[in-house]
């Protein structure tokens, strides 16, 4: 009882000043805005890109919410940094407050932003050529908020041991963060036939393509095909890692 209650505590910290501030909530959509509008038309010019797809717009916008949850929830431990400057941090460190209850009430709010910023993101597909299968989508999202706790978590853990030395954070996000993202073919497909064999390979070694995949199917309908169990298996064991990593990061913590 007393870690859901902290739980609770720490969750409704974090999330108060993003309820006093929604305006930021559209800034961090920024990103996949803009691939929304300025490259998924280009994909009309290009047939078939993949998977038995309906269109490219169901193609496409699966793909740009695992953008979504990888962009917003990798950041997450910033916020945390800027703590560690202020002295917020060890404030709460220095209370009775659950360790864990603290990284997991984070976790929370960055998984309840990315379902409200990625269920705004289908509304403003459905006018397109998206088709919306609700138990799909709702399965989709549910994976979503699966890899958002696993980055989420992981990113936080970067942000604890980035104390001392925060460029350490910064720069180690970037450095994976677009490789992680462009060889899980969210914008294009990476295929044995149409990619060179190193970057296939490399493809294939990325959790994230399994989780981009997974979420491509689940959107279509299609449950029954085995790209969604490596991607729950991809999403589950990220998730597993990072919240075991960064409950262990938080109980480690200084003051």
């Amino acid at each position: 009882m007393k870690l859901i209650n902290d739980t609770g505590v720490a969750f409704t910290r974090e999330m108060a000043p993003e309820l006093r501030q929604p305006a930021g909530l559209i800034f961090n959509m920024m990103l996949p805005f803009l691939f929304l509008a300025l490259f998924a038309p280009l994909l009309s010019s290009m047939g078939d890109v993949g998977q038995g797809s309906e269109s490219h717009w169901q193609w496409f916008a699966p793909g740009i919410l695992v953008l979504l949850g990888l962009s917003g929830t990798a950041g997450a431990g910033a916020a945390l940094l800027n703590e560690m400057v202020s002295g917020a941090f060890e404030r709460m460190l220095v209370t009775p407050m659950s360790r864990g209850a603290m990284l997991v009430g984070r976790t929370l709010k960055e998984v309840v932003i990315l379902l409200a910023q990625a269920l705004l993101i289908i509304a403003i597909l459905l006018p397109t050529g998206f088709h919306l299968y609700p138990l799909g989508a709702l399965a989709g999202l549910v994976l979503l908020t699966v890899f958002g706790v696993g980055i989420g978590a992981l990113s936080f853990t970067l942000a604890i041991h980035s104390k001392k030395q925060q460029t350490l954070f910064y720069g180690i996000q970037q450095v994976a963060f677009f490789p992680l993202l462009l060889l899980s073919g969210v914008l294009l497909p990476i295929t044995e036939d149409s990619a060179p064999t190193w970057l296939y390979v490399l493809s294939r070694i990325n959790p994230v393509t399994y989780v981009v995949e997974a979420e491509r199917h689940l959107f279509a309908g299609r449950f029954a095909e085995v790209s969604v169990l490596y991607g729950t298996i991809a999403a589950v064991a990220i998730a597993v890692l990072g919240v075991a990593v960064g409950i262990r990061g938080m109980r480690n913590a200084t003051v």
